[in-house]
């Protein structure tokens, strides 16, 4: 990670969880498994990006955009876990 956000235990995270989720939808292209596959690659990253979006936001954490992000944030773990 770069800047400021390097260590980040977030940041690194969840750009780790992302990389796993990328080698699991390889695995399951490889099995033909395309639907799955486009699903979890979806959510899995969006969790990442939501991050990044949280990171670079110009409100406070206290306020009401960070929530809204970690919400979605929520979402899309609530998503990815059935999928794994």
């Amino acid at each position: 990670m770069i800047g400021e956000y390097r260590n980040n235990v977030i940041v690194d995270k969840s750009f780790s969880f992302a990389l796993k989720i990328v080698a699991a939808c390889e695995l399951l292209d490889e099995h033909r498994k395309y639907v799955i596959s486009n699903q979890l690659l979806k959510s899995g990253t969006s969790i990442g990006a939501s991050v990044r979006e949280a990171q670079f936001s110009h409100f406070p954490i206290s306020q009401f955009p960070n929530f809204h992000i970690r919400s979605i944030i929520l979402i899309a773990i609530s998503i990815s876990n059935p999928l794994l």
